[in-house]
């Protein structure tokens, strides 16, 4: 299925590729960095990295920022909140916050592949409280409580 989103190019995004999919059968589309100039993370730091894009997603949907495999595998690079989500009402620049869990210093450069966007379609949830919950095998065990 495919989803129409609405996307504004930032000044500081001009001449970079929009986020595209890097196979027939991704489900993430590649981010890049639009910053004006390097930007080194010591080990241990983060820095918040524009990507010089805009979105505005229908509602009933969501883009997720994932890390990037191959840069955590090889650099120790990861994004600081873990996963990272746009609403459908955010309209400012998406952004990606960039953590160093390596050894070494770690260089963005302008048009870097920094991380992965996916689009999802999500449920608007609505509570429903009660004095207790149903009974069920698991119970509250959790935290390893299935042996793993």
């Amino acid at each position: 299925m495919t989803v129409r989103v609405v996307v504004t190019r930032l000044p500081h995004g001009a001449g970079l590729p929009l986020p595209a999919y890097a196979t027939a059968h991704a489900a993430g589309m590649d981010l890049l960095a639009a910053v004006t100039a390097p930007v080194t993370l010591l080990p241990g730091a983060r820095a918040l990295i524009p990507t010089g894009i805009a979105i505005a997603l229908p509602p009933g949907y969501e883009a997720q920022v994932r890390a990037r495999s191959g840069l955590a595998l090889k650099h120790g690079i990861c994004l600081a909140n873990g996963i990272g989500t746009i609403d459908a009402d955010y309209r400012g620049e998406v952004g990606v916050i960039l953590l160093n869990a390596g050894e070494t210093p770690f260089t963005v450069e302008r048009g870097m592949r920094i991380a992965q966007m996916v689009i999802a379609r999500h449920e608007v949830a609505e509570w429903d409280e009660r004095a207790s919950l149903d009974e069920t095998g698991r119970g509250a065990g959790g935290f390893g409580s299935t042996g793993a």
